[in-house]
């Protein structure tokens, strides 16, 4: 992340059973275009959706892109996507089970980029 551009954080805690999960990535890229340093906190089932093939045919809404569209262009585009290390360890997934953009690790991080100055959304 770059240290000069203005940051925002989106809590994401909806998976495939929520087209709430949809807003989340739309609101997300919609950050980055908007030139924000844009970082996704998944937890709950949230985390379902990056593993690996969990949405290579998902459409929540037919009115949005693909989820996979979605989050490969958020990780194109340079967003951030980080994943509870609890929520994760309960599902049985490691980071081998995840996309390779994820990262596992705790809510200090989350913490670090608020103190920073972040904004902070939650879906």
């Amino acid at each position: 992340m770059t240290e000069n551009k203005e940051k925002l954080v989106i809590v994401a805690s909806r998976g495939h059973d929520d087209e709430r999960a949809t807003v989340c990535w739309t609101v997300a890229n919609g950050g980055l275009t908007a030139g924000l340093d844009v970082t996704v906190f998944l937890v709950s089932s949230a985390i379902d959706l990056v593993r690996k093939g969990a949405v290579d045919h998902v459409r929540m809404n037919p009115f949005d892109p693909p989820m996979k569209e979605l989050i490969e262009g958020f990780v194109a585009r340079g967003g951030n996507i980080l994943a509870c290390p609890p929520c994760a360890k309960v599902r049985g997934y490691g980071e081998e089970s995840l996309l390779d953009s994820v990262t596992i690790v705790g809510s200090a991080a989350l913490h670090a980029l608020i103190k920073e100055g972040a904004a902070t959304l939650c879906f």
